[in-house]
């Protein structure tokens, strides 16, 4: 193709000559005209401009579209059967068989590792003499694996010497569905053992049973440290609350599909959840509490007609605090008939309920995101068909809100025993991931680049018409 020069009279034409045609205005004086042969090749000039413009479009909508996509669309259906979304920021870390090979795990972290049957892993930490530190361990056995109601997790943590500070286990129970459970363990200042900074351990072993099966299990460890208060306040549980639970809450159900984990935890607030549920599936959701308000829960089953049979502790209805620390948890029944399952009466957020001696007590003692886990027994396909099955949360939040307890520094990671506006306004809306930060990061990314190229794209459409056009 020729080079593109200006004539003298400020036009472009294209080729190696140049060529002025004239033509006489009406009134007199000369006006440059293009060469037929100029014209068409200007013409071309201005379709293939266009045919560029259009071609860019398709090069933006399509990035757009990608943006949106890798922004917006879930790995896996939530809450089916065998799927887990670990948070996107965990780091991957392997338990070692012995102490003195254990990786350490920092405190504010959340970490990735597996667990084979028979193992006994442990993992490092470095603690100073001042912070509670809170280490839970979420399992995750595949899909369509077996196991036994004794089969589960046992988590414990320990100070160099081997000493135990506090343990916990978690067992699938009676329904012997395969689903995740979590346990944790603590290391808490105002205790006798445990005291003092140094090097401490947590171990995490496999529970196993008489024809479970040899899969090895998913892990999701998070490690919390809870500051010291700035001023010391009475070490004695509260006296007086009320302990009566509440009739649930009525009212018009509204749809909430839950998540898939605990960072993906769909949030809810004050009334009634609906979301439908597949056997051997689990949903999270997270409710924001703050110091002083009173959490109560219920889970409804829907009656179904599709089968008959009896499922043991078909539904199951779990309660974790802030720091992924069970509190309570209920299970019923089911032979075709609505049932449902409520959490025992709770206290108010106090900081100081850490001194009941109750876990249903003592692990109401932060302000924070709750966690209700929803599990349905994957036996109930096999009496009344695959579902999915509306599942019915019944959620109040009574008592008046207040200041924390003043803490000395910040937690790690910081804020989780904060309830902010935002919390409040995901309640409303169902925001989910709230611990999950490199997928919020990644949706606003999404968005703002979304945003920079549709205002680019409008600029370039204006230049290339009017570069057309000339």
């Amino acid at each position: 193709m020729g080079h593109v020069r200006s004539n003298d009279e400020g036009w472009r034409v294209m080729g190696r000559r140049r060529t002025a045609w004239w033509r006489t205005r009406a009134q007199g004086g000369r006006t440059p005209v293009r060469p037929v042969g100029a014209a068409v090749r200007h013409v071309g000039v201005v379709r293939r401009r266009r045919v560029g413009v259009v071609r860019r479009v398709g090069v933006v909508v399509a990035v757009l579209c990608a943006t949106a996509a890798l922004a917006g669309q879930p790995a896996t259906a939530a809450g089916a059967p065998g799927s887990y979304d670990y948070d996107k920021g965990d780091r991957a870390v392997n338990g070692a068989t012995g102490a003195p090979d254990a990786v350490g795990l920092d405190s504010g972290g959340t970490y990735r590792s597996s667990l084979p049957k028979g193992a006994s892993l442990y993992y490092g930490l470095t603690l100073d003499d001042v912070s509670d530190v809170y280490v839970s361990v979420t399992a995750v056995p595949p899909a369509g694996t077996t196991v036994a109601a004794t089969d589960g997790i046992r988590v414990s943590l320990q100070n160099a010497a081997g000493t135990g500070c506090t343990h916990q286990s978690a067992t699938f129970g009676a329904s012997r569905s395969p689903h995740p459970v979590a346990a944790w363990a603590a290391r808490e200042t105002g205790r006798t053992l445990c005291k003092g900074a140094g090097h401490y351990y947590v171990l995490v072993e496999r529970v196993d049973a008489t024809g479970s099966s040899s899969d090895t299990w998913g892990l999701e460890l998070t490690v919390v440290s809870e500051p010291p208060l700035a001023q010391a306040g009475t070490s004695d549980a509260p006296q007086v609350w009320t302990s009566t639970s509440p009739e649930p809450v009525t009212g018009e159900a509204r749809s909430r599909a839950g998540g898939s984990g605990f960072a993906g935890a769909v949030a809810v607030g004050q009334g009634v959840w609906r979301g439908d549920i597949a056997p051997g599936g689990t949903l999270f959701y997270k409710v924001p509490v703050d110091w002083g308000q009173q959490l109560s829960v219920s889970a409804d089953l829907d009656a179904s007609d599709a089968g008959s049979g009896y499922v043991s502790r078909a539904l199951e209805l779990a309660l974790y605090n802030p720091v992924r620390a069970s509190v309570d948890e209920a299970g019923v029944g089911y032979q075709g008939s609505p049932r449902s399952a409520a959490l025992e009466a709770l206290p108010p957020v106090e900081y100081r309920n850490r001194y009941f001696v109750i876990d249903h007590e003592s692990g109401m003692r932060f302000a924070g995101a709750y966690y209700l886990v929803v599990h349905l027994a994957a036996q109930v396909a096999d009496d009344f068909g695959q579902g999915p099955f509306p599942v019915t949360l019944r959620v109040r939040l009574a008592g008046t809100a207040h200041g924390g307890p003043g803490y000395e520094g910040q937690s790690e990671p910081r804020n989780v025993f904060d309830v902010t506006s935002q919390d409040r306004a995901a309640a409303v809306t169902g925001s989910g991931g709230g611990g999950d930060t490199a997928m919020k990061l990644l949706a606003v990314a999404g968005i703002g680049a979304g945003s920079v190229l549709l205002a680019t794209l409008g600029a370039w459409m204006v230049a290339a018409r009017r570069r057309a056009t000339t």
